[in-house]
């Protein structure tokens, strides 16, 4: 019999059933260990106006680290491009779905001058980019404190796979195109951490790794990485993968929308194409965004 395992994880309800999938899919032999994070104690302040991405992770790394856990699992999204020495990304399980969902009114339908609520500056940049008449809001929160806030705005921005994974999916108006708004950087995948030297967790989650949503994550977090940037910067990426060529499209933007630098690239190695991409974008024009 293999050892339980301790796996990190916050204590939202979101997070926990993440955990709960990333157990079921070790076998359920895990133990989870709760853990609050700055983002979670500072609820009140923007995100980023905290510094983004990372706000959601760092305890529960540093409870791998410090082997209270042996894994951690995250919402990839909010990882920052740059990880602790002494941690790997062991799993990346099954994606789900990608897109973001506007919840109370579909986009083509927002009243002129609508007021629609998001905590992202990519998603507000994205959507001011296409209705610059749009009124935007601060929004934080867990999912359900979110949900019950829509009722506040014609419309609230949030990520589909949040929605479906609570059992709220029939809440979405509209799952937005990508074509219209380019996710988050590794939005709808799960993350899945462990230390690096710990060999017998590494082998067991490389069983429940999908290597096509890995790949696709690797390349969109190598864009990420070469930008330098995190959620406090208006970025977003998404890869699909086909066999051995992986297509990504990624994009940087003003705080305003006024100005959206969106790339598409093609390769075969995800580290490589995700930078080349980052590249491109502040090569013809993303650098004057990032000064």
């Amino acid at each position: 019999m293999p050892r339980p395992l301790r796996l990190a994880t916050r204590g939202s309800k979101l997070a926990i059933i993440q955990a709960e999938r990333v157990a079921a899919l070790l076998g359920g032999d895990v133990a989870f260990v709760v853990v609050k994070t700055g983002g979670d104690r500072r609820a009140d302040v923007p995100i980023h106006e905290m510094g983004g991405t990372g706000l959601f992770v760092k305890e529960v790394q540093e409870a791998v680290l410090d082997g209270r856990a042996d894994l951690a699992q995250h919402s990839a999204k909010d990882l920052p491009a740059s990880r602790p020495p002494g941690l790997v990304l062991a799993a990346v399980p099954e994606r789900a779905d990608p897109r973001d969902a506007l919840v109370g009114c579909a986009f083509a339908d927002l009243p002129t001058g609508a007021s629609v609520a998001t905590g992202s500056v990519s998603r507000r940049a994205q959507l001011a980019a296409r209705r610059p008449d749009l009124v935007f809001a601060e929004l934080r929160g867990n999912v359900d404190t979110r949900l019950q806030k829509a009722e506040q705005h014609d419309a609230i921005v949030v990520a589909a796979a949040a929605l479906d994974r609570l059992g709220r999916g029939d809440r979405a108006a509209e799952r937005l195109d990508v074509e219209l708004m380019l996710p988050m950087v590794a939005q709808g995948a799960l993350a899945v951490e462990c230390r690096s030297d710990d060999a017998l967790t590494r082998e067991r989650l490389a069983a429940i790794d999908d290597s096509t949503a890995h790949t696709a994550v690797r390349a969109e977090r190598a864009f990420l990485a070469q930008l330098g940037g995190g959620c406090s910067l208006p970025c977003a990426a998404y890869a699909t993968v086909n066999g051995d060529r992986i297509a990504i499209d990624g994009l940087l933007a003003s705080l305003d929308g006024r100005v959206v630098v969106r790339r598409s690239l093609e390769g075969s190695d995800p580290e490589v194409v995700g930078g080349a991409l980052a590249r491109e974008v502040l090569e013809h024009g993303g650098q004057d965004l990032v000064g």
